[in-house]
């Protein structure tokens, strides 16, 4: 579990996040929503450690994260970040493989288990067959879901995914967000995910928070959360609101 208590984190003298409080319990799917700038992807970076928070505190199963080791949080949070660097030329297998040196594990010296770990993380995010592909080969849709399935591979119980379907189609957006679904289902795994999609936030997400301006400006389940008004004030466009004839779960519609 992550226990955020009223943090807040700056850039010098620009506060970026203010006064965000909020609980990541085991098998929830938190999304974040909110404009290019409210500090959704600031958010992510403080969440694992890898930015320092200004004021408040984060715990991760009751310890404040600052007494963790970096190695420690990389086996309970891992971070599937905006496209990265990920052009250099190893082989899907190994860099998947990568995500188990936390285990103990380093290329060259993978166990049998890292290996079953990697091959089952490619199998899950339809990438069967790609072991021996170049990274630098892949296209950007193919790279964001070899870096997911990198994450996966860590077995961490906690998912921090920074924009997952920036490069994905259709089809493949759905799988991601049905893999972290069933994690969540099967063996408690946790999510914190950034998309602009609120469609498939409405879907998926057990709960959303709605960030503008660095604070969190409503929190709670979809159909609360996401109304015209708060779409409105956060994003500055009019919606219509229905209900998706298929799951019944809200959908959000641009009126141009």
């Amino acid at each position: 579990m992550l226990t955020i208590k009223e943090i807040s984190v700056s850039y010098g003298n620009r506060a970026v996040l203010r006064d965000v409080s909020f609980e990541l319990g085991d098998g929830q799917i938190i999304v974040l929503l909110g404009a290019n700038g409210a500090g959704k992807t600031t958010l992510i970076k403080a969440l694992n450690g890898t930015l320092p928070i200004s004021a408040g505190e984060i715990n991760l199963n009751e310890q404040p994260l600052t007494s963790i080791s970096r190695r420690e949080i990389a086996k309970n949070i891992a971070v599937v970040a905006q496209e990265n660097e990920t052009r250099f030329p190893v082989t899907v297998l190994e860099f998947v493989l990568s995500g188990r040196f936390v285990h103990g594990g380093a290329f060259g010296w993978e166990t049998d288990g890292d290996i079953r770990f990697a091959e089952n993380a490619l199998k899950d995010c339809d990438l069967a067959g790609y072991a021996s592909r170049l990274m630098n080969e892949l296209s950007g849709g193919e790279r964001q879901r070899v870096v997911l399935a990198r994450a996966l591979a860590t077995g961490a119980k906690i998912l921090l995914l920074d924009e997952p379907t920036a490069n994905l189609d259709l089809a493949h957006q759905a799988m991601m967000f049905r893999l972290v679904r069933e994690r969540s289902r099967s063996c408690g795994a946790s999510a914190v995910v950034i998309t602009h999609d609120l469609n498939l936030a409405a879907e998926f997400a057990d709960e959303i928070l709605l960030l503008k301006d660095g604070r969190i400006a409503a929190k709670g389940a979809p159909s609360e959360v996401l109304t015209a008004e708060n779409i409105d004030d956060v994003f500055g466009v009019k919606v219509l609101l229905d209900s998706n004839p298929a799951s019944g779960n809200v959908r959000v519609t641009n009126v141009f």
